[in-house]
C-alpha cells in the first residue's frame, strides 16, 4: 500500500488562506476549528527580514505520539499511513491533544455559529454544516485533519491541495521513489518540522526564499 504524505513549497505559499477555507468547506468544521492553518512568521533579521507564511496540517506521523498514548485505541493508522480518530472509541480525554507536539488536534464541546448576533435559526448552509459535523464527528471528541480520507479513497486529492491557487501543495506516495512528492523532497531539499521529536512526520516542506 501507499504511504501518503504532503510536500508544501514555502516559496510558493503567499498566505491567501484558500487552504483553510477549502478545508472548512469540505469537512464542515465549526467556528474556531481549523484543521488547515496558515501561520505568519518572520525569517531573518532587520534589514533583511522576510515575512513567511507557514501552512500547518496534521503531520500524519509514521510514529504518532497521539496513537501511543490513546487509552481506548481511538487513534489509529490506516493502510495508507493516515492517522485518524474513530469517534465511536474516543472518550474525549484529551490525552492525545497533550501528546501531539504539533498542536494538530482539537476538541469541539458544542457547536458555535459564525453569526452569534444573528436572530432566529441558523441560515440553511450553516444548519447543513452543523448536521454534517454532528453526523461524522460529534461533540466532546478529538478531531483532526485526516488528509480527506474519503476523497483519497475516491481517487481525489485532499481539498486543500486541489484548491491551492499557487500550487504550493503536492500530495502523493512517499514510499514510491518516482512519485512527485518523493522527487520534490530529493531535489528540493525537503525537510520535516522538528524531526528531533522522533515521530517521523509524513509532511515535508521545501525551503522558503
Amino acid at each position: 500500500m501507499a504511504r501518503y504524505g504532503f510536500v508544501i513549497d514555502l516559496k510558493r505559499c503567499y498566505g491567501c488562506y484558500t487552504c483553510t477555507v477549502a478545508c472548512k468547506a469540505e469537512n464542515h468544521t465549526p467556528q474556531g476549528i481549523d484543521w488547515a492553518k496558515c501561520v505568519p512568521a518572520e525569517i531573518g533579521s532587520y534589514p533583511s527580514a522576510l515575512r513567511q507564511m507557514l501552512p500547518l496540517v496534521c503531520q500524519q506521523c509514521a510514529e504518532p505520539a497521539c496513537r501511543d498514548v490513546c487509552p481506548t485505541g481511538a487513534t489509529q493508522v490506516d493502510e495508507n499511513g493516515i492517522v485518524f480518530v474513530d469517534p465511536d472509541l474516543c472518550m474525549g480525554c484529551k490525552t492525545c491533544m497533550m501528546a501531539c507536539p504539533y498542536g494538530a488536534r482539537q476538541l469541539v464541546s458544542e457547536f458555535q455559529t459564525y453569526f452569534p448576533d444573528a436572530e432566529g435559526d441558523l441560515d440553511p448552509y450553516e444548519a447543513y454544516c452543523k448536521s454534517e459535523w454532528e453526523e461524522k464527528q460529534g461533540y466532546g471528541l478529538a478531531t483532526k485533519c485526516d488528509y480527506c480520507r474519503d476523497r483519497v479513497r475516491d481517487g481525489k486529492q485532499p481539498a486543500c491541495v486541489e484548491a491551492c491557487p499557487a500550487k504550493a501543495r503536492t500530495f502523493g506516495d512517499l514510499d514510491d521513489p518516482e512519485s512527485e512528492v518523493s522527487i520534490l523532497i530529493r531535489r528540493g531539499a525537503g525537510f520535516q518540522l522538528n524531526p528531533e521529536f522522533g515521530t517521523e512526520p509524513s509532511c515535508y516542506y521545501l525551503p522558503p526564499r
